[in-house]
């Protein structure tokens, strides 16, 4: 589970009110995200960072796709035999790879000490793994792993490539990262347990959330019949936002 989530305690009636306030929230910063994914579209062509590497419309050299490229083959190396049992190398020009963006809430397990074999989905509220457009989300990905979906090797392939593509890219583009920055989004490198240490990139709202005991989840849980829960967004906390563009000027002086 995510280690730095905070724990409170809630009664029926404020959980239902949280949550309820939470969906809107989460549901409005989603399209937020989203709008911004969609109007920096332009500064993520895959061309720009790879050339000839990966096949387009216009096929040209382009400065430091040998290194771009080695990057995006080491990390594919290192997950593709184990746990995803493809091959290792990448043949070139890669399939074309589309520029456009896509933001899936960040999920993680949870597991209890009363039911340590037992998988709670927590689905955070306020941040999103970054990937490339695929048909095979990081959802199915998983659910391929865990023997819920026929493996599709070329599908597994393209999501793994498809989710690389952004680290490789705020890696070397460090100034579009600090522009998602200004934009208040925390800007991460983290790598997915569950898919054998797959680094991905996720954005993530300056709010705090948090969530119920153990015991409190199960009990929703049980009651829905789908073991999976949402964090909760933090209703005091919103007032205590910071703003990055204050501080840094407070800094100066």
């Amino acid at each position: 589970m995510d280690p730095e989530i905070e724990r409170k305690s809630l009664d029926n009636q404020e959980f239902l009110k949280l949550r309820g306030a939470t969906e809107k929230i989460s549901a409005e910063l989603s399209k937020r995200v989203k709008r911004h994914l969609n109007v920096l579209r332009p500064l993520f062509v895959p061309r720009k960072l790879l050339g000839t590497y990966v096949r387009s419309g216009t096929m040209e050299e382009v400065p430091g796709s040998d290194k771009a490229f080695a990057e995006l083959q080491e990390r594919y190396t290192s997950v593709a035999q184990k746990p995803f049992g493809l091959p290792s190398k990448l043949k070139t020009p890669l399939a074309p790879i589309p520029n456009q963006l896509e933001a899936a809430a960040f999920q993680y397990s949870l597991h209890s000490e009363a039911s340590p074999d037992k998988a709670i989905t927590i689905t955070t509220a306020a941040k999103w793994v970054i990937s490339f457009h695929s048909d095979c989300s990081l959802g199915r990905l998983k659910a391929m792993l865990a023997g819920k979906e026929p493996k599709q090797p070329e599908d597994m392939k393209q999501a793994v490539i498809h989710h690389l593509f952004p680290v490789i890219f705020f890696h070397r583009f460090t100034d579009i990262g600090g522009l998602l920055e200004d934009l208040r989004y925390v800007v991460r490198t983290e790598e997915i347990a569950e898919l054998g240490g797959l680094p991905v990139v996720t954005l993530e709202a300056p709010l705090k959330t948090f969530l119920p005991p153990d015991d409190f989840i199960e009990q929703i849980t049980q009651l829905s019949g789908i073991p999976a829960f949402q964090e909760i967004i933090d209703l005091e906390a919103i007032d205590s936002l910071m703003d990055p563009l204050r501080e840094s000027i407070k800094g100066l002086v």
